[in-house]
């Protein structure tokens, strides 16, 4: 068995792309239409990623086995996703905590649990999925305004 993507649902292409790629750095990987399924699938793979995957353009030729994506389904036709919560979440081990975090407030995006002790974090989607954030290796010293923040809604 491997591995291959986890799905969720969006209701906004473009604001579940500025959220994933501009804000966490994921890129889109793949994309496929369905006229007839009236609905949009788009893969995003995180950049460390694709770089040990060995792929210099991911979007031209076949995708590697074990490349782990996110799968963000958009149907075509309107329809209530309720809260997200149900999904669990996606959780993201990145090289530095602290810096993205920053980036996402700077793009808007509330700290939901913010990286008190330099280690986790979380975060919501657009589509209120819940995104946990891994320091890389061990963690960062606790630093300012991280460390006082506090919880903010749920995750």
């Amino acid at each position: 068995m491997e591995f291959l993507h986890a799905m969720v649902r969006i209701r906004d292409v473009d604001a579940s792309l500025r959220f994933y790629c501009d804000g966490l750095g994921l890129r889109e990987v793949r994309r496929k239409e369905s006229e007839a399924g009236r609905f949009t699938l788009i893969f995003l793979a995180a950049a460390d990623d694709i770089a040990r995957a060995g792929l210099a353009d991911p979007a031209e030729g076949p995708l590697p086995a074990g490349l782990p994506m996110i799968e963000l389904t958009y149907n075509w036709d309107p329809e209530e996703y309720g809260g997200g919560r149900n999904f669990g979440h996606i959780a993201f081990r990145v090289a530095d905590i602290y810096a993205l975090c920053a980036r996402l407030q700077g793009l808007g995006y509330g700290i939901c649990r913010p990286p008190r002790d330099g280690r986790m974090a979380f975060v919501r989607s657009p589509d209120a999925i819940s995104i946990e954030l891994l320091q890389r290796g061990e963690a960062l010293a606790p630093a300012e305004p991280w460390a006082s923040m506090a919880n903010t809604g749920t995750w």
